[in-house]
């Protein structure tokens, strides 16, 4: 079994250079996993209140259950973000963003992305202001430096929100930390992990002048701010409804879509019928057509392989070992570095079944904040960095000679605070 999660995990990590996507052997894997379970009549163990013996279909249909509320949260939140830009919602931002001066553009960018990504996530708060980047920065030698800072600052606002990064939302909804407490330990550390490299950065050579801007697009669709804030007051929401209700997240985020879907439906002036939901005018259909399956496919097959280590007993044994011969908090700094390599929702999912710690333990935040923040360090190494990657044709050692420290100074720095914080606030 670990011989098949290592060579899943490295078709995972090398799917550029095999041209493969990696659902697919995240799926492979996972299904391998469970069938030698199956086939070998292997014990295995339910873990939420330590090692208990339990009977396979329960456990599979448990893990399940837990990998579904990730998954179903995640389409309502890109299914949101997605309709809100059927509308050009997002296209009122870039009246927020207008400035000649290279310096001052790249704060409000940095900023922007901080605080977006905390509530559409940090893939897509990346598109967003890259491609509204376009419409303000002609020249792609200047939307490439722009674009590396637009990673640092996505990735550190997705760490400190609940909803701002998949591996937060997992500790969320798998009751690792909750939303005031997540918001209050992370928040200042990972606003360091933006602030700085951005500062820095505005020193350099490459933010002093002015700006060259393009032509206007006539062609562009009418900004619509009304969509972007019910899309953005819609998402946030969600763990307000949580909070009130103590229902799961996939709940509230079910109810969020259904307003913003009526509302859309509305604004597009078609009836609440069966006759004209079957029609492709539908906005929410023409949302359901573009969210990312591919990613929902890949979080399925990578949650339910680790379960199944996890099952064996194998994860929890490894954390013992580990937690034996390293302290966490250097474990968990060493999960943030890793994550710049290896995708960090394997790893997070990992470390939840390693550690048996209560609900807010301030390492689930230092898990969140390390795994989020981490993977700026390489451009491969968060989802934000592969689009940014993709979008502006941003080469690799391009990125690691002129962002990675940048990104390594706010890594660190946040990681410092954060520990200063937990020794005041805990004496840890």
């Amino acid at each position: 079994m670990l011989a098949i999660f290592v060579l899943g995990y490295l078709g995972i990590t090398l799917e550029h250079t095999f041209k493969i996507d990696k659902l697919i052997p995240a799926l492979v894997m996972m299904v391998l996993l469970w069938t030698v379970i199956a086939l070998t009549h292997m014990p295995v163990f339910e873990i939420d209140n330590g090692l208990v013996e339990s009977h396979m279909d329960e456990l599979l249909l448990h893990h399940f259950g837990k990998t579904a509320e990730i998954l179903i949260f995640l389409l309502g939140a890109m299914t949101i973000v997605e309709v809100t830009d059927h509308f050009n919602g997002f296209g009122a931002i870039k009246q927020f963003v207008k400035s000649n001066s290279k310096r001052t553009l790249l704060w409000v960018v940095s900023i922007l992305a901080f605080t977006l990504s905390a509530i559409i996530d940090n893939l897509t708060a990346t598109i967003v202001l890259i491609t509204i980047l376009r419409k303000l920065v002609d020249k792609p030698e200047d939307r490439m430096w722009y674009a590396g800072l637009i990673i640092i600052g996505a990735n550190a606002g997705g760490a400190w929100s609940p909803i701002g990064d998949v591996t937060t939302t997992m500790l969320w909804i798998g009751n690792r930390v909750t939303t005031g407490t997540l918001v209050s330990h992370l928040f200042l550390p990972s606003f360091i992990c933006m602030a700085l490299p951005t500062f820095v950065a505005s020193l350099l050579p490459a933010f002093k002048g002015e700006l060259s801007v393009p032509k206007a697009d006539h062609d562009e669709k009418p900004a619509s701010l009304g969509m972007l804030l019910l899309g953005l007051g819609a998402i946030v929401f969600v763990p307000i409804f949580k909070t009130i209700t103590h229902l799961p997240p996939y709940i509230g985020m079910m109810m969020a879509l259904a307003v913003v879907a009526s509302v859309a439906e509305i604004k597009s002036h078609r009836a609440f019928t069966m006759a004209a939901a079957s029609t492709h005018h539908s906005p929410l259909h023409k949302a359901l057509g573009k969210i990312e399956m591919p990613s929902i496919l890949f979080f399925l097959g990578i949650l339910m392989a680790v379960a199944a280590l996890e099952s064996i007993g194998a994860i929890f044994n490894l954390g013992e070992s580990v937690r034996a011969v390293i302290p966490d908090d250097i474990f968990v700094i060493l999960l943030g570095v890793g994550s710049a390599i290896i995708d960090n929702v394997p790893l997070v999912a990992a470390s939840m079944g390693m550690f048996q710690l209560p609900t807010d333990h301030h390492i689930w935040h230092f898990i969140a904040f390390s795994a989020g923040t981490g993977g700026s360090m390489l451009i491969i190494g968060s989802a934000a960095g592969v689009v940014a990657m993709g979008m502006e044709k941003i080469d690799f050692m391009w990125y690691l000679k002129n962002i990675a420290w940048l990104a390594a100074l706010g890594f660190l720095a946040g990681c410092g605070v954060f520990l200063l914080f937990v020794k005041f606030v805990y004496g840890v």
